[in-house]
């Protein structure tokens, strides 16, 4: 259960600040735990942990279980000696405000197999115990991975057709051939568990709840499409047959055309969803608190063709509705949070209510001036989470000088009382402390009033200002903590 009255930042492991290109999880993670306890905060929300796909996207991953290699602390790494000083400084990136994805895959990679050259001896012993106490991931994950090297980098969809329909012959083969790529994957996901665990106890030690992010869908690129086609919508050669996406709605006219396949539910039900279990029992792990990305694809999902060339020509078909939250609900740990934005109907809003989660409430798309909407905050109910903004939507700042209508504006600056001398920012941030919800979020980039360069991700877009956006460490001052607490204190969330 979340916290009464409480709240808390969201910033992506990724965008921490640090001069290795990309956040990871050690100092200067460690460092923004100890800002938020001293701001009075109770919650670090962040996004999927999982490694990116195509796009450089968290909800378009290789696997939904697997740890993201690229937030592995390169300082840690070099302190026990599998990374020389020389190493380390070529790891080093010029810019701080922006992830070179491209650059970082072209200089990491080396790096890392680097280590494991100098790790083997060591550790080749525990990457085979923690392989066997993650046999119903690790496996074929780290197979998947060395085999995708093995063809420089290829999707599924472009291997061999022996491979891509794990003909048996060809598996042993693969699996003998490929035996020492497979243990290094592993080495990285041991390390990277090892690493995160270190980081989450060290959160909670200091009263910090993480809230992670569970994308409900996978990579067409994926261990799981590869190991456990059953799970999906696919053909005789393992192909989507339909794909994920939502239609038209708050956030694009277009719709989106996300291009995930989908879930074969009657399958799933057969089994009791004993996959979605592992799952859960897998974030109760990782997490305090899980946010269900797409909340209303568990009641109807929207399946677009596979050769549509709009997302528009989609239609809804039933989910498996609230058999499988019973069976999240019932995984010990779990604590949920359901994302119930986009294009929601009665019945949708009514399984979400009888679904009894918290859902969210989001500012900027509070300021309709003629209507009455049920994000405003003297509207949200006790059994919600308020965010300014989420990593989809504008900035805060963005939104009020770019994207409102001037009728939205007038209303959202007469409503929070908002001022220039303290902040368009703090303004939404104490509006959304304000509010009755029991949780309020802030993105970190609302608490520095930054504008449009600093939005994490626009949806139905590609390029490389997606996901890059990255916190300089300057942001992480007393002046800052000290000024969230007093509005937090102001509100009541916290003492």
């Amino acid at each position: 259960m979340l916290e009464y009255r409480s709240s808390g930042i969201l910033l992506p492991v990724s965008a921490l600040p640090g001069p290795y290109g990309i956040g990871m999880l050690g100092e200067q993670a460690r460092r923004f735990v100890d800002f938020l306890a001293a701001a009075g905060q109770h919650y670090w929300q962040i996004l999927p942990l999982v490694p990116p796909g195509g796009g450089d996207s968290p909800y378009m991953s290789p696997s939904s279980f697997a740890g993201n290699p690229l937030f592995l602390d390169l300082d840690a790494l070099a302190e026990e000696g599998l990374l020389t000083p020389q190493e380390l400084e070529s790891a080093r990136c010029p810019d701080p405000d922006r992830i070179d994805y491209a650059w970082l895959h072209q200089t990491r990679t080396p790096l890392l197999r680097q280590t494991w050259e100098r790790a083997r001896e060591k550790y080749t012993e525990k990457v085979e115990e923690f392989l066997e106490e993650e046999k119903s991931w690790l496996p074929d994950y780290a197979l998947f991975m060395a085999v995708r090297a093995k063809y420089d980098g290829a999707e599924l969809k472009d291997w061999p057709h022996e491979v891509r329909t794990r003909e048996p012959e060809t598996m042993k083969a693969l699996k003998e051939e490929l035996a020492d790529r497979c243990l290094y994957y592993a080495f990285l996901q041991y390390l990277f568990f090892q690493q995160w665990t270190a980081l989450k106890k060290y959160a909670n030690d200091r009263g910090i709840l993480i809230l992670g992010d569970l994308p409900i869908y996978v990579s067409p690129d994926s261990a799981e499409v590869w190991s456990e086609p059953e799970l999906f919508q696919l053909d005789e050669d393992y192909m989507p047959t339909a794909v994920a996406g939502v239609p038209p709605d708050a956030f694009t006219d277009e719709g989106q055309h996300w291009g995930n396949p989908l879930y074969d539910w009657k399958y799933h039900k057969k089994t009791g969803y004993a996959w979605w279990r592992a799952r859960g029992e897998h974030m109760a792990r990782l997490y305090d608190t899980v946010r269900i990305d797409h909340f209303r694809g568990f009641h109807t999902y929207w399946s677009i063709p596979l050769k549509a060339k709009s997302a528009k020509e989609g239609h809804w078909e039933p989910g498996p509705g609230m058999e499988l939250v019973k069976v999240l609900e019932s995984v010990p740990g779990l604590s949920l949070i359901a994302e119930d934005l986009g294009d929601l109907d009665d019945t949708v809003r009514d399984f979400i209510a009888r679904s009894g989660l918290p859902g969210m409430r989001i500012l900027v798309y509070a300021f309709d001036p003629v209507g009455e909407s049920s994000y405003l905050p003297h509207n949200c109910t006790p059994n919600s989470i308020i965010y300014t903004g989420t990593h989809d939507t504008p900035t805060f700042v963005q939104w009020l000088f770019d994207e409102a209508s001037p009728a939205e504006r007038d209303y959202a600056l007469d409503y929070l009382r908002l001022r220039e001398d303290e902040g368009f920012g703090w303004g939404a941030v104490c509006g959304a402390w304000a509010a009755p919800s029991r949780l309020a979020i802030a993105p970190f980039q609302d608490l520095l009033g930054l504008g449009a360069d600093a939005r994490m991700n626009a949806p139905g877009t590609m390029g490389p200002q997606n996901w890059s956006w990255r916190v300089r460490e300057a942001a992480l001052n007393p002046d800052v903590s000290g000024r969230l607490r007093k509005v937090t204190r102001t509100y009541r969330r916290c003492l």
